[in-house]
């Protein structure tokens, strides 16, 4: 039986939250009313409601000549809004942010120039199996094997270059030089986006975004996507193998991986808790997508720097569950994870591996979970062990008057903000670790960019994300040597009445690299960070701006912010000493040193 993609109900597409979107996000395509007028008829106009009919409603862009003629053709279609960017890097990162929520996201920028400024984000959406629709315009189909050298490239007749440099980041690559076959390639395009979560590139020919073909005469038919199904018999086998080894285990526990979202199997993980009473936490790149009110629910696995009490219940247990895990040297704190793989089951989404012995294939995560938690058997040591030995952690000493603010009073601060209304994004360096300590109410998103950990993604995500779920208020936070990569497209928020609060933690550089490697190249130029936001504001649109140094200050702040300026983009800038780093930044920075600097082996 065929699954559909988007919504049939609406053509407006449900906003979800950005660690969890909802699960008919990108389950089918929606079946709007069909305007078949021959001015419509267009690739352009076939693009743009191909966009709509798979949640996007707004597109990322920066124009350039070779795309101009096809954002008229998109922003025509009544459905789509167009988000104009102040760079392509950042257009991507918005992409990026927006398929969090939304469940797919689209960008659009020009050939080679704008291609390769939005390859790095692109990569990113790869890593974190996103579907991005990454769209460029590309040169007049004419110019394809003549010879010819074009602007924007390289100065070689050869026009593949862009497309090379994407085949290694994007599952598909459509290259639309004839409106015969462009029908077929844009809906393979979007359609694989879909079914691999990753994104795709489409490349349109600048002369063919206007032009009429009897394809496109009337509104797409929604087209359906065969659902991946389990094998009956290799699941069968797969829940038998992991019964006879949990059923034999003292003390089990579950942990959440990044590829919970993906394998949208985050219900049914929870499902599986709910049934065996196991001890639940969740990997750091997971936070977000399993609720944290859960009453087995112990919080972050990540070895050394886990939340307190948790690394010892899971590290200590005689089996574990990893459900889409990713072990990198960032998540495995420099490979000092004191796991053992004949004691795990590891539940990838669509493979299932037993205690480092039988693997069983075609076996999808959430049926794996569902069935399992039919047939487990009840086991609540692990997460009884963990109530006896668990302490309250205590509260960091309130700042006196006037004292330097201090990160650690600073964010008990920010735990008060938190509600299902609010969403938290966490930019690379020492906000991952503070922000990993915020405990989530339900339905309070929350996302970050580990796998590739790109500094100033935060800025585009943010943008993005507040842009797919206007219901929610953002809280972003941003170290100052990340924003000076991306601080232009604050532009862009205050341009399109976004209201989120931008916590600039201005530390004076790069304390992420400091706790790993020191050296003068951390240090970067200080800005007056509010002054800059105040200057892009210009005094049009919603913008409020405060710069705090004590923690009586960063409290009004808040309070403003929240209150009589709700309906702004709040920037707030908070000065903290350069040292002021978080207990696990030192811890994890030490490990992942020493991982870094280990000497080559022996020859």
């Amino acid at each position: 039986m065929d699954t559909k993609i988007g919504s049939i109900d609406t053509c407006k597409p449900t906003t979800g939250d950005v660690g969890s979107p909802p699960s008919n996000a990108i389950a089918t395509i929606q079946d709007c009313a069909p305007t078949t007028a021959t001015s419509e008829a267009t690739l352009g106009r076939h693009l743009a409601r191909r966009l709509v009919q798979a949640g996007v409603t707004d597109i990322f862009s920066v124009p350039g000549d070779f795309n101009l003629t096809l954002l008229d053709h998109l922003i025509a279609e009544p459905e789509l809004n167009n988000i104009g960017c102040c760079n392509e890097l950042n257009a991507g990162y918005a992409a990026d942010g927006y398929a969090r929520s939304r469940g797919v996201g689209a960008c659009v920028v020009t050939f080679t120039v704008g291609g390769l400024s939005v390859l790095n984000a692109i990569a990113g959406a790869y890593s974190e199996n996103l579907p991005v629709i990454c769209i460029v315009g590309g040169p007049n189909s004419n110019d394809f094997g003549t010879n010819r050298i074009l602007h924007h490239t390289i100065g070689l007749p050869d026009f593949s270059q862009e497309l090379r440099c994407f085949q290694t980041v994007t599952c598909y690559q459509a290259v639309v030089n004839h409106l015969e076959d462009a029908h077929e390639q844009i809906d393979t395009a979007i359609s694989t986006a879909l079914k691999e979560s990753k994104p795709v590139y489409i490349s349109i020919s600048c002369n063919l975004a206007a032009t009429p073909h009897p394809t496109f005469a009337r509104d797409p038919v929604p087209f359906a996507l065969t659902p991946r199904l389990s094998n009956k018999m290799g699941l069968e086998a797969a829940v038998e193998a992991t019964l006879e080894f949990l059923n034999k285990a003292v003390k089990p526990v579950m942990v959440g991986g990044p590829k919970l979202r993906v394998a949208k199997a985050s219900d049914a993980f929870v499902e599986l808790a709910d049934a065996s009473g196991y001890a639940m936490a969740v990997m750091p790149s997971a936070k977000g997508f399993v609720p944290e009110n859960h009453p087995h629910f112990l919080g972050t696995y990540w070895g050394a720097v886990s939340t307190p009490f948790c690394n010892e219940i899971v590290e200590s247990a005689d089996a574990y569950i990893f459900a889409g895990p990713i072990f990198n040297d960032y998540s495995s704190v420099g490979y000092s994870l004191l796991l053992k793989k004949e004691k795990a089951i590891i539940v990838h989404p669509d493979r299932v591996v037993v205690a480092n012995g039988p693997t069983f294939g075609c076996v999808r995560m959430a049926d794996f979970f569902r069935e399992l938690a039919k047939r487990v058997k009840r086991n609540e040591t692990a997460y009884e062990n963990y109530h006896r030995i668990f302490v309250p952690e205590g509260k960091p000493a309130k700042c006196e008057p006037k004292e330097p603010l201090r990160v650690n009073a600073m964010f008990q601060h920010i735990q008060k903000m938190l509600s299902s209304e609010t969403a938290v994004i966490a930019e690379t360096g020492d906000s991952w670790f503070n922000c990993q300590k915020l405990k989530l109410p339900k339905g309070c998103g929350y996302e970050f960019q580990m796998q590739y950990g790109s500094i100033g993604w935060s800025v585009g995500a943010t943008l993005g994300y507040a842009q797919a779920a206007p219901e929610k208020r953002v809280l972003s936070f941003i170290g100052d040597g990340s924003f000076q990569v991306t601080a232009q497209d604050i532009s862009t928020m205050i341009r399109n009445g976004q209201k989120s609060i931008i916590f600039l933690i201005n530390n004076g550089g790069y304390t992420i690299e400091v706790e790993i490697h020191d050296g003068p190249y951390n240090v970067i130029k200080n800005w007056n960070y509010t002054g800059l936001v105040d200057a892009i504001h210009n005094g049009e649109g919603k913008c409020w701006t405060k710069k705090v140094r004590y923690e009586e200050e960063l409290e009004e702040a808040i309070k403003t912010a929240t209150t009589e300026k709700k309906d702004c983009l709040c920037f707030i800038e908070v000065i903290v000493h350069k040292d002021d780093t978080s207990r696990e930044l030192l811890e994890w920075g030490s490990r992942v040193s020493a991982a870094n600097g280990r000497p080559p082996n022996p020859q």
